[in-house]
């Protein structure tokens, strides 16, 4: 008796490619701001990807908007680009208006506008987080959808689900610059360990009324809670 033979179809690269050569590039990200006692902390991830496909190891999600304004993107790269964009531009207009630094209030407004009147057409995820001389540091998270909430710390990302537990024990008001600092670094790497669309090295980017200071992590130096 003559055994079934099994059947096997060829694998066609089109069909692999497809998952990643069409996707849209996405910041599949861990993302998060932090109020201390003189300022603000901004810090990222640096992994891009489309699908399953790892397009970019170390890009920058830390996006300035205005000397100490930034804003930490996650959603669609191309989506979140072109808001930080658009705010950039009239950020700059309305500071030249006013003959002073912007409030970062006023940043936080633009982004909200911008992706509230486009809730449906874009994909970002902002948190805006810097320093002016009226409001001091403060940090405004814009989720999905356009809402503008301010908080004295806020995560994002895909990578965020992973650390709320973490961050609401740790955090504590009035730190110093190196806690709020470590804490970052702490929490996105455990972000990182745990999600696959978060990785590479962080970012971190200190604002105060002295101006911004940017560090980088490598991935080789991250913080390690398993050993």
């Amino acid at each position: 008796m003559e055994m079934p033979t099994e059947k096997r179809y060829p694998i066609v690269m089109r069909d692999i490619e497809e998952d990643w050569r069409n996707a849209e590039h996405s910041m599949g990200t861990s993302i998060m701001a932090v109020q201390f006692d003189s300022g603000v902390v901004v810090a990222a991830d640096s992994r891009t990807s489309m699908g399953a496909y790892v397009s970019n190891r170390v890009s920058d999600k830390l996006t300035p908007v205005h000397e100490r304004i930034y804003c930490c993107r996650s959603g669609s790269a191309a989506h979140t680009q072109f808001v930080a964009d658009i705010v950039k531009y009239y950020l700059e207009l309305h500071s030249l208006e006013l003959n002073t630094l912007p409030t970062v209030l006023s940043a936080a407004q633009l982004f909200k506008t911008v992706c509230y009147r486009n809730k449906n057409n874009l994909t970002a995820g902002i948190i805006v987080g810097g320093w002016d001389p009226v409001h001091g540091g403060s940090v405004y998270s814009i989720p999905l959808g356009g809402v503008l909430v301010r908080q004295p710390f806020a995560i994002g990302g895909s990578g965020s689900t992973f650390i709320y537990g973490y961050c609401d024990a740790n955090y504590k008001e009035n730190m110093t610059k190196e806690e709020a600092v470590a804490f970052c670094r702490n929490a996105l790497s455990l972000a990182m360990a745990r999600d696959g669309s978060s990785g590479g090295v962080i970012r971190t980017a200190v604002i105060t009324k002295d101006g911004v200071e940017r560090e980088m992590l490598p991935g080789n130096e991250l913080p390690t809670f398993f050993e």
